[in-house]
């Protein structure tokens, strides 16, 4: 039974100790995201809504404004320093998709890859239907 109370004070000693560490550690963490100052109530308004339409890479399809993960609030204030520094949302964008990929747009632009990507499996499965009607023509005539 005294073993069993040591180990219940050293428990509850280390339970104090690791809270005090972590909540002093998360206490300390500032983000500048949140403190961002714009030159006119227009140019925020811009920042937020292009934040909106870009998706965050880490997230299941949560926007930059929506999400809290570390990398959103990353991307989201370059977004607003390049918003801040005068580029147009094309350039923003563009230079989302360099660094990112097109998955972080909600709306890629139209390419070939995308027409390919789209088109083959719209494509395929309009032959497979095709094949299996002329299939079930050909079986309902030879059993005629």
């Amino acid at each position: 039974m005294r073993l069993f109370g040591r180990l219940m004070v050293l428990l509850t000693l280390s339970l104090c100790y690791a809270s005090s560490v972590f909540a002093a550690g998360y206490q300390t963490i500032s983000h500048p995201v949140d403190l961002f100052e714009f030159d006119s109530v227009a140019q925020q308004k811009q920042a937020i809504y292009l934040a909106k339409t870009l998706r965050c890479p880490m997230c299941q399809n949560q926007n930059l404004i929506e999400s809290n993960s570390a990398v959103a609030k990353d991307i989201r204030l370059r977004v607003f320093e390049l918003i801040k520094a005068g580029k147009s949302e094309d350039e923003v964008k563009e230079y989302m998709v360099e660094r990112y990929g097109e998955h972080v747009l909600y709306q890629p632009s139209f390419s070939i890859k995308n027409a390919m990507l789209w088109g083959i499996p719209i494509v395929l499965g309009l032959f497979m239907i095709g094949f299996s009607v002329g299939h079930i023509k050909r079986t309902i005539r030879g059993i005629d």
